[in-house]
């Protein structure tokens, strides 16, 4: 069973990686960095770390 996330990060995620993927890795802590930098989240942690973990998770399954 994966996680279930709310479309609304999903769609964010995945603009954020369509529109700069050049950016993101396979690293969640780098993804952190990169989603704070690139997004206005601010400090929602909670947020930053559900879009950050969905970019990770995105980007290892087009990878493989």
């Amino acid at each position: 069973m994966g996680n279930i996330r709310p479309s609304f990060i999903k769609i964010r995620a995945i603009r954020l990686v369509e529109e700069h993927g050049e950016h993101f890795t396979d690293d969640f802590d780098h993804n952190k960095k990169m989603v704070q930098k690139l997004t206005d989240v601010g400090n929602n942690k909670r947020m930053r770390n559900w879009i950050a973990g969905y970019v990770t998770r995105y980007r290892q399954r087009r990878t493989d």
